[in-house]
């Protein structure tokens, strides 16, 4: 806990400055496009992330392997970004901070979160129907989901927004008719 806090608590003012620099040069939504597609880079390789935080990799390489990763996608205030963390030592708080950024980003667009837990991966019908529901209910512009695969579902959906946790899961079911049978005895 107290690790995820110090990471915040360093993530939190690079996330505003990227932020800043973000909504100076009209470049939100783009920029943000491009710290999704980075962060979930991060987030699918483990070695990516442990080479990232590796206090005796060098910083040049560190960088070198981000223009890699980032390729032709990312622009000037990304590189000149991600340039900045390598050199500040703040690379091992990169996919915080992507994170953060995030979160800025959907404050400023009334963006929600939805997390979805589903028994197989949505088809972008049923994607499309939940963010529809979800945006109706929460009164938001727009809905980002993120999906998670649980098969233990058996059918049906979790979907969380915030703290507040709707579960449609044929398990969700299950589990609640054996609550109602139990105390009805």
């Amino acid at each position: 806990m107290k690790g995820s806090l110090i990471s915040s608590q360093v993530a939190e003012p690079y996330a505003q400055a990227l932020m800043s620099v973000a909504e100076t040069h009209n470049l939100m939504e783009s920029l943000g496009e491009d710290i999704r597609s980075l962060l979930a880079i991060l987030t699918e390789s483990e070695e990516l992330q442990l080479f990232m935080t590796n206090p005796v990799v060098q910083g040049a390489d560190k960088y070198a392997v981000l223009q890699r990763v980032i390729g032709n996608r990312g622009n000037l205030y990304l590189t000149n970004f991600l340039k900045l963390l390598v050199d500040k030592g703040r690379a091992p708080f990169l996919v915080t901070i992507c994170q953060q950024f995030l979160a800025l980003l959907r404050q400023k667009t009334n963006t929600i979160l939805a997390e979805v837990t589903a028994a197989q991966e949505l088809t972008d019908e049923q994607r499309h129907a939940v963010s529809e529901k979800v945006r109706e209910l929460a009164g938001a512009d727009s809905v980002e989901i993120q999906t998670t695969v649980d098969s233990s579902l058996i059918g049906g959906v979790i979907i969380k927004v915030g703290s507040q946790v709707f579960d449609a899961s044929l398990r969700g079911q299950l589990r609640r008719i054996g609550l109602s049978l139990g105390s009805a005895s």
